[in-house]
């Protein structure tokens, strides 16, 4: 999920002022008084449409019920976490707020989350595919799982290409029905590198959840489970995108080895200058190339690769309730309100992501060709939940060890049984820490 300032600081504020109630739910929509409940809505959506549609959303839920009023509290997605943490402990959370699927694990395991199982309307659980549950259930603390939040956007990575470039070269145009392979993509590149042009930029600066997810074409999971224990796991199955890469950047030379320090979005004045023709990005850059494409410059979104599966990984934001709200009921009739289909398809069209909602994947706003939402769309069947997601220690495994092993493989600098050596003897090192 992409992570972007949004008035941090604002938010820290915001959050303590509008959000804290506390105790259990009378399940009186008027909390019993007359008086209209209240409940704090802490959002994340930071981009200008997003954002439209979130409040609009509220305020069309305010005005059809008046005797449960919503206040929307903005957050930012630099410093959520500590924010929630602090209010959790202090008794003064939000009553429902957006996050993302990875966050709700330590969360749920403290207790600080509303198990939402056998809880939500049925309408809503059969509208969201089991694979995009699977990403917000979670131990409770006790040994039980839980569902610990609603996911409603995803993102998958799909390649955005120069279109004159491609029909150019004469490379079989792929469609969701008939992706391209993975050795097609090295074909096309091939075909793609001429003059001053790479066939494709692959930018690495934060490499690991690409790779892991990207590796599932392969059936690479990176880790696996024995008798309770989780370990890291780098076999033929997690080499097989490694290598592949690298093969682009090294051995077919079709990648820049340049565009690997780049975040997903700076490749763009290269790919608009036509030094790159293809960029594997997540599905959400899409809005920076429409905004920013100088004028006649035309381009496409092709699906997902296919390797031995078309599976990706994916994680999920999230909407959830918190434990201590005063109005549980009420706040998961506002949450199930907020997330059905036709707002689903508001909201990811706002945010150019993918909706998890079956109806709201198939409204006319975002299964259109234009800025490629046809395809965008289509390739969420291809998502399954991340196998990282149940790791507990994942995050330090990921910043200590595979982010710079990673970075030092595509740099050429360690060969890749040097790098799977590294991942899983470092990595086992981290994870037993949290097994104890």
């Amino acid at each position: 999920m992409r992570i972007k300032s949004a008035l941090a600081a604002v938010a820290v504020v915001a959050l303590a002022a509008a959000c804290g109630s506390g105790g259990g739910d009378t399940g009186d929509s008027s909390g019993g008084s007359g008086e209209p409940v209240k409940l704090d809505f802490l959002s994340l959506a930071w981009q200008k449409e997003s954002v439209e549609a979130n409040k609009a959303i509220v305020e069309e839920w305010n005005k059809a019920n008046p005797e449960i009023q919503v206040t929307y509290v903005q957050g930012s997605w630099d410093n959520v976490n500590d924010q929630l943490v602090t209010s959790f402990e202090g008794g003064d959370a939000p009553d429902v707020f957006h996050d993302d699927s990875p966050a709700l694990a330590g969360f749920a395991s403290k207790g600080y989350l509303l198990d939402l199982k056998d809880k939500l309307p049925a309408s809503l659980q059969n509208d969201i595919p089991q694979a995009a549950w699977d990403t917000v259930t979670f131990d409770d603390g006790s040994g039980d799982q839980g569902v610990f939040g609603v996911p409603f956007l995803q993102e998958s990575q799909v390649i955005i290409a120069n279109k004159k470039l491609l029909t150019e070269a004469g490379v079989r145009m792929p469609t969701p029905a008939e992706p391209w392979t993975w050795n097609e993509f090295a074909d096309a590149s091939k075909k793609l590198t001429k003059g001053d042009t790479y066939g494709v930029a692959w930018p690495m600066k934060s490499p690991v959840n690409k790779v892991l997810n990207l590796a599932l074409n392969f059936d690479g999971t990176f880790f696996q489970t024995a008798g309770g224990k989780t370990t890291v796991k780098v076999g033929p199955e997690e080499k097989a995108v490694l290598q592949r890469i690298h093969d682009q950047l090294y051995k077919d030379k079709t990648a820049d080895p340049a565009a690997l320090g780049m975040g997903t979005a700076d490749p763009l004045p290269g790919f608009f200058a036509d030094k790159y023709a293809m960029l594997p990005v997540g599905v959400y850059l899409r809005q920076q190339v429409a905004e920013q494409a100088p004028d006649g410059f035309e381009w496409v979104t092709l699906p997902p690769l296919k390797g031995t599966t078309s599976n990706q990984g994916a994680v999920s934001q999230t909407l959830s309730v918190s434990a201590d709200s005063e109005h549980q009921e009420q706040a998961i009739q506002f949450m199930s309100f907020f997330l059905n289909g036709k707002n689903q398809a508001r909201l990811a069209k706002g945010d150019w992501l993918l909706p998890t909602s079956q109806e709201a994947a198939s409204d006319p706003s975002i299964t259109g060709q234009e800025d490629g939402w046809d395809v965008a769309t289509a390739s969420a069947k291809d998502l399954v939940v991340a196998p990282f997601l149940k790791v507990n220690g994942y995050d330090e495994w990921k910043s200590k060890v595979a982010t710079p092993v990673l970075q030092e493989f595509f740099a050429n600098k360690v060969t890749l049984d040097e790098a799977a050596k590294r991942l899983v003897e470092e990595g086992n090192e981290v994870l037993e820490r949290y097994q104890r």
